[in-house]
């Protein structure tokens, strides 16, 4: 039964209190088991007595938080769209560029002409390089296929990764991203292969958890919407939405009524989608590295705290409108642009991103009975953590009791 000692402080990121509790624990010791699991964590003078005798390992005055999870990821696709960040530079809008022939479609154009070895190996590097960042859970999503031989093969790729990579990865259908160039003059037709066939193909492989949708004015309308996710239920594929992040396009409110387990985006949510989320229990995910890159207004988080909404953290990761994968980065925004406090930043990167993922059983607190998922940080405190920003504060990543990156010496 491993022991970490020597913890300055653990942040538990508990199940209970709100959006702010994040529990510290002074002169921390964490146990777990073989089988990963944790069976003992609290203040090391409090430790059990037959802790003393079994293998302790050094945390030498770090930092330690749950693992860290991007609950909101593109992580595969092709090519990559470095002109659209000049264009924006230049006062070009989201889809002012979509018009002019980039956007999703033009990363679809590559994804499409990349093979599936190809897509696996980038997205594997990528990966790793989460991993070191503290990163332990990913989710990832389609939606750069549109097509169903290349959106099997997107998820086909995080399968691939599943099964080789120690990280914990759920997977996202997104096959309505937006209209693919060959039905933009026939949505209902591309809608319909979406229904039946995508959908119950992608379901009866298993390759995908949840089915989510783009619900904005150039990409798919609430009616359209609602038909699709309901047949993903019915198909057991749970609701997920990106939502009113250009306009409030009543995407709060559509996933609130079917049940959706997360709403992301949200920067233009009205006071109706809020009171329709709190009332439904949708966890809202707020992505600020987007709306630094598309130079959009950014969430007022406070509005969604303040009706007890928990808010997740995710960096949105794809090549166009949020192109860093650096989870770090996504909470420093949170505190700067979503006017969210160091401590809520982290709960939700941890706890809450766990729970837009149906997962919060298991990881995302430092509890005992979850999995011995964990991060050490070179920081004093959370707070400096987030304030003073550097590349990577990070020093070792543990995976169910498995060290991923980084060192961790004995006693």
């Amino acid at each position: 039964m491993p022991v970490l000692k020597n913890i300055r402080t653990l942040y538990q990121c508990s199940s209970s209190g709100g959006q702010s509790d994040i529990f510290p624990i002074e002169n921390a010791a964490l146990a777990w088991n073989t089988e990963g699991v944790i069976t003992w964590v609290g203040k090391e003078s409090d430790a059990p007595s037959e802790l003393e005798t079994e293998i302790s390992f050094d945390a030498k005055d770090h930092v330690v938080i749950p693992g860290l999870i991007d609950c909101h990821t593109h992580l595969a696709f092709g090519g990559e769209r470095s002109a659209e960040f000049e264009m924006r530079a230049l006062g070009k809008s989201y889809l002012e560029i979509a018009k002019a022939g980039g956007g999703i479609l033009s990363t679809v154009e590559s994804t499409r002409a990349a093979s599936e070895e190809e897509l696996t190996e980038r997205a594997r590097e990528t990966l790793h390089k989460m991993i070191a960042l503290g990163v332990t859970t990913v989710e990832c999503k389609s939606g750069y296929g549109l097509s169903l031989k290349d959106e099997m093969k997107l998820l086909s790729v995080y399968q691939a990764l599943q099964n080789s990579e120690k990280p914990t990865l759920l997977t996202t259908f997104l096959g309505a991203h937006t209209i693919p160039k060959e039905y933009i003059d026939n949505r209902k037709q591309y809608i319909d292969l979406l229904i039946n066939e995508m959908i119950p193909a992608i379901a009866e492989q298993h390759l995908a958890t949840f089915c989510d949708i783009f619900v904005e004015d150039s990409a798919f309308q609430i009616d359209e919407a609602r038909n699709i996710l309901e047949v993903g239920k019915q198909h057991g594929l749970r609701p997920k939405l990106h939502a009113d992040q250009l306009s409030d396009g009543g995407g709060a409110a559509l996933a609130a009524e079917l049940g959706a387990i997360s709403a992301d985006h949200l920067e233009q949510i009205s006071d109706h989608g809020i009171s329709q989320m709190a009332s439904t229990g949708v966890v809202g995910v707020t992505l600020p590295i987007a709306s630094l890159y598309t130079q959009q207004t950014p969430l007022n988080a406070r509005r969604l705290i303040e009706a007890h909404i928990p808010i997740a953290v995710a960096t949105d990761f794809n090549p166009g409108s949020a192109p860093s994968y650096h989870l770090p980065l996504a909470l420093m925004l949170a505190c700067n642009l979503n006017r969210m406090s160091p401590s809520e930043a982290l709960k939700g990167a941890t706890l809450y991103a766990a729970q837009a993922l149906g997962i919060e059983n298991t990881v995302g607190s430092l509890e005992l009975g979850k999995n011995a998922d964990f991060a050490l940080l070179d920081t004093p405190s959370v707070n400096h953590w987030l304030y003073q920003f550097q590349s990577n504060n990070c020093v070792a990543t543990v995976k169910e009791g498995e060290l991923l990156y980084g060192t961790m010496n004995t006693l």
